[in-house]
């Protein structure tokens, strides 16, 4: 009986050490082996034969999923992928083991896009940087013409030459040449020229004022003529698609620096009358020599004021300057005195007028 009971034993024991054995086929990254185990759950095996998961990691069954014999479990490492996407940099996780499946792991559209590593290539554990532009439809406007092309350039610049763009000298874009050209966008070429202009502006004089008490009241007389000054300014000027934009001031000099005007104003008292001249109409003969305009000057620039001094007769009476400048009463005045010298002998055609 003891015997009988010893092989009982063993033949129970046996049977449920075969009923804890599971047949269960594992597959790391790919690497798939059938492998017997005790191991009551996922978790457990994966422990068992030493593999070791992260947190991006797949397994599926999840670790903690109980084991019975058949069971597949699949363990696929995660890498990372230093991805930038259309001009976006940022670092994802994949499971897929080439480029092509990381795309579609990552649901990016790769048809006509640019990869910088084939889709073929494989990832390793250690991961890959990969830079992906997915195709775009950009709008170019240039010369009065509209283009649209499909790009996966880089740059606008690069898309404006695939346009059959060229640009030449100063001219620019709308957006930032070296810029992402984004889906839908629309690039506006200017043609910009420049030259640059040169301003010439007068520099108005100062006058300064003296008093002379050798020049009768209401006479002023200029000494030394002003002159203005000049002023040079040189300007930059852009034409934007054949519009001029506003000049924009480079460099001033100053040519000529202004020239100060000097002018004698007379202080001494007006004499009242001339004896013997006061009765004669002077306005007459001013009527007749100039037209009674105190400045006027004849042709020859020989004879000036109401009376048509010459300047050689006007100083020998007393006068300073030019008669022109002179006030009227003081030209009467002088007049007055040239009548009494010499008649009307002074003015041939006109004298006459003197006594009506």
């Amino acid at each position: 009986l003891p015997q009988a009971l010893v092989v009982a034993f063993l033949a129970g024991g046996t049977s449920a050490f075969v009923a804890d054995d599971k047949a269960i086929e594992l597959s790391v990254d790919g690497d798939r082996r059938t492998l017997h185990t005790f191991a009551d759950d996922v978790g457990e095996l994966l422990a068992e034969e030493g593999v070791r998961v992260g947190a991006h990691d797949m397994v599926a069954p999840t670790p903690g999923t109980a084991l019975t014999s058949g069971d597949e479990v699949a363990v696929r490492y995660a890498r990372p992928l230093r991805l930038t996407l259309d001009g976006h940099r940022r670092q994802v996780w994949t499971t897929a083991r080439t480029v092509a499946g990381a795309l579609e792991q990552l649901g990016v559209r790769a048809e006509g896009a640019y990869l910088s590593a084939s889709r073929s290539r494989r990832i390793s554990r250690a991961g890959l940087a990969l830079d992906v532009r997915t195709e775009r439809a950009v709008t170019v406007m240039a010369d009065g013409r509209t283009r649209t092309v499909r790009t996966n350039a880089a740059t606008v610049r690069e898309v404006v030459e695939e346009a059959g763009i060229t640009l030449r000298g100063q001219d620019t874009l709308s957006v930032p040449a070296d810029g992402f050209p984004r889906d839908g966008q629309t690039v506006t070429v200017l043609r910009v020229t420049g030259r640059r202009e040169v301003h010439e502006e007068p520099i108005p004089f100062p006058a300064v004022r003296i008093a002379d008490p050798a020049l009768f009241r209401g006479t002023e007389v200029v000494t030394r003529p002003g002159r203005p000054g000049l002023r040079r300014t040189v300007y930059y000027v852009r034409t934007v698609n054949g519009v001029r934009q506003r000049p924009r001031p480079e460099s001033t000099e100053l040519v000529r620096a202004p020239r100060t005007q000097v002018v004698k104003v007379g202080t001494r008292p007006r004499p009242a009358s001339v004896h013997d001249a006061d009765h004669l109409d002077w306005h007459a003969l001013a009527v007749c020599e100039s037209g009674a305009r105190p400045d006027a000057v004849d042709p020859s620039g020989t004879y000036g004021g109401l009376y048509q001094f010459d300047t050689r007769t006007w100083h020998s009476l007393g006068g300073r300057g030019r008669p022109q400048d002179a006030s009227p009463d003081e030209q009467t005045y002088r007049a007055k005195k040239l009548y009494v010298q010499r008649g009307a002998s002074p003015w041939p055609h006109c004298g006459a007028r003197l006594r009506g």
